[in-house]
């Protein structure tokens, strides 16, 4: 078990510096050749998001008094890939210093204060890029709760008329009861005056 899991931190490490590597070059590059090239880090964090999940389960696999050891190893490459995505974020909307500059203009004092601006601007959107998606991580989370919800609503409703339907049974086998004691009593009362 734990071989698979040191070739899985094998295969971890060699695409993870793949994909470090590509993020440094995505800014420097502009059109068709920076698209290819995201595209193909998305698809490489895709592999690592599958590795991880293999990880995860051979760890499980593992022997409960060596599993803490493994459980921290796979914890630290979680945190890993998450940086990794953060910079992958970050590197498909930042700009070489020389489309910075085209687009920009290359007369200093104003630009470094349109950069400076920019920068903060694009800081910006990332941290409500990031609110967003966690308010609809949240937004799912409630969305599964109130369908978990709903589900034990119709159990206990479909509970509740299977209990009403024996209650109605109950209350009919009483009356008929109540009515045949009724009738006994009469025919008893009937033989003791004769």
């Amino acid at each position: 078990m734990s071989s698979d899991f040191e070739a899985y931190e094998q295969d971890f490490g060699i695409l993870t510096a793949e994909i470090t590597n590509k993020v440094g070059r995505i800014p420097k590059l502009a059109g068709e050749e920076k698209t290819q090239l995201v595209l193909n880090v998305d698809k490489q964090l895709e592999e690592v998001r599958e590795l991880l999940e293999q990880m995860d389960l051979e760890v499980r696999e593992i022997p409960i008094q060596s599993r803490g050891m493994y459980n921290s190893r796979l914890k630290s490459y979680k945190q890993e890939m998450d940086k990794l995505e953060k910079d992958f974020k970050r590197s498909r909307i930042a700009y070489s210093d020389e489309v910075r500059n085209e687009l920009l203009g290359a007369d200093g004092g104003s630009s470094e204060n349109q950069l400076i601006k920019l920068r903060e601007e694009r800081a910006h959107l990332l941290d409500n890029t990031e609110k967003l998606e966690r308010s609809s991580r949240r937004l799912e989370a409630g969305y599964q709760i109130a369908v978990e919800t709903e589900q034990v609503g119709q159990e206990i409703l479909s509970n509740l008329s299977t209990d009403r339907e024996k209650i109605q049974k109950a209350r009919e086998r009483l009356r008929e009861t109540d009515a045949n004691l009724g009738k006994s009593s009469r025919i008893l009362t009937g033989m003791l005056r004769r």
